[in-house]
């Protein structure tokens, strides 16, 4: 069998009850064999008493398959998170909190807004490798979904209400399609946070084809190659970081009703996980779980005020 299901009838068949999602995230945690973390020791046994945990042999330390995961202290079952992750990552468009609550039972909205938040931090894999060759830059503006914005933002180049983002995309096979992207909130369009996001999503020696706004040049390592737009419509200078836009809008309001401020980074890295995946879908389950077991807690007060732990 394959490493990931394909199918719904599959995957209820290989993950139907704990054991089977235990094992699986054994395998996914530690692919070379159990690793203590606090010792760093290779030899334990598994306890009889408490379920899928070990004892490392050399100092006595037990850890649980999801301890120190992002399923820390869970009470979900873990056929529950597996059935979310895969339908947060096999659905073309996603799934809201609403949506998994009704699709998978939850007592609770709470309940299943906090196991979307968790796995959407497990969507940005971390020593991903920068966009390369020609990638196309751009940015856009999002209206604000909140209490204090208006849905709509203000008019023209106002940022009222708005939050500002910066794409980028990789431009494939002499520009007949997009390959991976990145997307970003920024604070400003100013030089300093346009060459903080290239610096981080794309690599040195790449070329950014942009809308030649001033905010570009100088960057580090990258050349510059603008193409003014003038009279002629951005989408035709650089249509693939706008067909990406175009994309997130419209999935932001299809599926969520609009982004809030406060979590809007994180919406944004479950679209890039999707869309850089959309070609292997299925897979993209195996690489949820594969992340998420490798990811730090996060308790509900980190992920309700994540600009407490920037």
């Amino acid at each position: 069998m394959t490493d990931f299901p394909r199918s719904l009838i599959e995957f209820q068949q290989r993950f139907g009850d704990e054991a089977a999602c235990a094992q699986y995230l054994v395998a996914a945690r530690w692919p070379d064999g159990f690793v203590c973390p606090r010792c760093g020791g290779g030899k334990a046994w598994r306890l009889e008493t408490k379920a899928w945990t070990y004892e490392c042999a050399s100092c006595g330390r037990q850890t649980s398959v999801t301890a120190g995961t992002i399923m820390h202290h869970s009470k979900l079952p873990l056929t529950a998170w597996f059935w979310a992750a895969y339908l947060m990552a096999t659905h073309s468009n996603g799934i809201s909190a609403l949506q998994l609550q009704r699709q998978l039972a939850f007592g609770s909205y709470k309940t299943a807004w906090l196991i979307c938040a968790k796995l959407r931090c497990s969507m940005l894999a971390p020593g991903r490798s920068p966009l390369a060759g020609l990638v196309e830059v751009d940015e856009t503006e999002i209206a604000c979904r909140s209490k204090n914005d208006p849905v709509t933002g203000g008019g023209g180049r106002s940022h009222q209400g708005k939050m500002l983002v910066v794409g980028a995309v990789e431009v494939e096979d002499g520009g007949l399609g997009p390959g991976r992207i990145r997307i970003s909130q920024v604070a400003d369009y100013s030089a300093a946070s346009l060459h903080a996001f290239l610096a981080a999503n794309v690599a040195a020696g790449a070329t950014a084809k942009t809308d030649g706004w001033s905010g570009y040049p100088g960057a580090a390592g990258i050349t510059h190659d603008p193409h003014v737009v003038g009279k002629m419509a951005a989408h035709i200078v650089l249509p693939w970081v706008h067909r990406i836009f175009s994309n997130l809008k419209v999935w932001a309001l299809g599926v969520y009703h609009g982004l809030r401020r406060k979590h809007l980074q994180s919406y944004l890295d479950e679209f890039v996980f999707r869309f850089n995946r959309r070609r292997t879908r299925h897979a993209a389950f195996r690489s949820l779980l594969r992340i998420a077991a490798a990811q730090p807690p996060r308790p509900y007060k980190m992920l309700i005020s994540p600009e407490a732990t920037a």
